[in-house]
């Protein structure tokens, strides 16, 4: 049975963290610590997505990670519209509301669009997996907690 090789990122304030997955067997991770004036040239967090989608492909290069090999890259979700847990394919609607800032900006918001220019490039799926925005309350707890 073939494995699935999943390329996951997850944008942080100062680091971006990845993980490259052969099904549940972590193959390589890696930490990328951002220094400061890397981010803050930047005046806008959207406006590091390119910086950081070529920091995260120079690693993976360097690791000796053949990214052709990739069945699907999973970004962290980011502050989208409440919905419900679970796996969602990346979508233009989502992409808007992650580029835009719907809920927010923060650079969480990079995982879905980063994942889904690799995975584009790649003609493979891109998927995020639980976002922060998870809401999964009942009506009566809106109220009264």
């Amino acid at each position: 049975m073939q494995k699935h090789r999943i390329l996951v990122i997850n944008p942080g304030s100062t680091s971006t963290k990845i993980g490259v997955f052969d099904d549940e067997e972590v193959v390589f991770e890696k930490t990328i610590r951002h220094k400061p004036d890397e981010v803050n040239q930047y005046k806008r967090i959207i406006d590091q997505y390119e910086f950081r989608k070529n920091v995260i492909l120079d690693e993976l290069d360097n690791a000796g990670i053949n990214i052709s090999k990739l069945s699907a890259v999973c970004g962290r979700g980011g502050l989208l519209r409440p919905i419900e847990g679970g796996t969602y394919e990346v979508n233009d609607a989502m992409l808007e509301d992650l580029k835009n800032g719907y809920n927010g900006e923060h650079a969480s918001n990079l995982g879905g669009i980063i994942a889904n220019e690799i995975a584009k490039g790649l003609n493979i799926g891109a998927y995020i997996v639980d976002p922060v925005v998870v809401d999964e309350l009942h009506d009566v707890a809106r109220v009264s907690g």
